[in-house]
């Protein structure tokens, strides 16, 4: 039987989304998720985790518009609630402002499928260039090639990097993989930090094998940059049609991370040092 983490005070899911239909626009890319909204999340998953702090994460659904995290941030409390963005280069200097009162502290770049993404690479340095002044970060959904392809855009960034889900390392290649170097070489360097979530997105045995072929890859992680790792759900699991256990998720970490210490500066204090707790 698995190991049960214990949730820390403070504890932080550094990673999961809203879908609320009072800000569905027509034309939108895809479809209303069903109970996902902020009160949801609240009682599915915090009541039951017992996470206290939360990031939320814009859904490509929305496009470019953030309201629906800027709501969650406030219905979630906004001492304790902070959110990551998508926008495209013609946002205004007041916009973000805007965006940064309300709470957002990072932007998300999820191009691992170019073709049904709303931004594009081309956009990444521009918007690391005029965020950086916020003392935000830009946050990467991509894939382990894309990461290795454009290793020399990353080295450009004048921003922070978050990358997300493991960094999306593909197995059976896992952290042999080039990519495993780049984001560990930005690490060092101080300039990125990764997300310890969405196991199943390359898990080849799944919730079943309790997705024990990730373990090596989010150790590697572990041992090498523990104070660059912040853990999170990706509540409402969309890629799983929202059937992933939370607790089972939550409690791998127990594995990944072997002790209580080390496991609260992934859950307390890395996220207070990235989000401005």
């Amino acid at each position: 039987m698995a190991a049960e983490s214990i949730t820390p005070a403070l504890a932080c899911d550094s990673h999961m989304h809203v879908y609320d239909a009072r800000f569905l626009r027509e034309g939108a890319l895809g479809k209303l998720v069903p109970n996902a909204t902020a009160d949801d999340y609240r009682e599915r998953f915090q009541a039951r985790i017992g996470t206290r702090r939360t990031v939320v994460v814009t859904p490509r659904l929305y496009d470019v518009d953030n309201s629906v995290t800027l709501d969650a941030i406030a219905r979630l409390g906004a001492a304790h609630t902070r959110g990551v963005g998508v926008l495209r280069p013609d946002v205004t200097d007041a916009e973000l402002e805007t965006l940064h009162e309300g709470g957002i502290r990072g932007i998300r770049f999820t191009l691992y499928t170019p073709a049904q993404a709303v931004v594009d690479f081309s956009m990444v340095e521009p918007l690391s260039r005029r965020i950086d002044e916020l003392g935000w970060h830009v946050q990467l959904h991509w894939t382990a090639e894309q990461i290795a392809e454009h290793e020399a855009l990353l080295d450009r960034l004048p921003s922070r990097i978050v990358f997300d889900h493991l960094g999306r390392l593909p197995l059976p290649a896992g952290t042999a993989h080039p990519a495993f170097a780049i984001i560990s070489r930005l690490m060092e360097r101080g300039r990125a930090w990764l997300k310890l979530s969405g196991p199943y997105l390359d898990s080849l045995i799944g919730e079943a094998g309790g997705y024990g072929d990730m373990a090596p890859i989010a150790k590697a992680w572990v041992r090498t940059a523990p104070d660059r790792l912040v853990w999170g759900s990706d509540w409402p699991h969309v890629t799983e049609g929202g059937n992933a256990d939370d607790k089972l998720l939550f409690d791998l970490l127990a594995d990944w991370a072997q002790n209580d210490k080390l496991r609260e500066r992934i859950l307390v204090d890395n996220p207070a040092e990235l989000y401005g707790f």
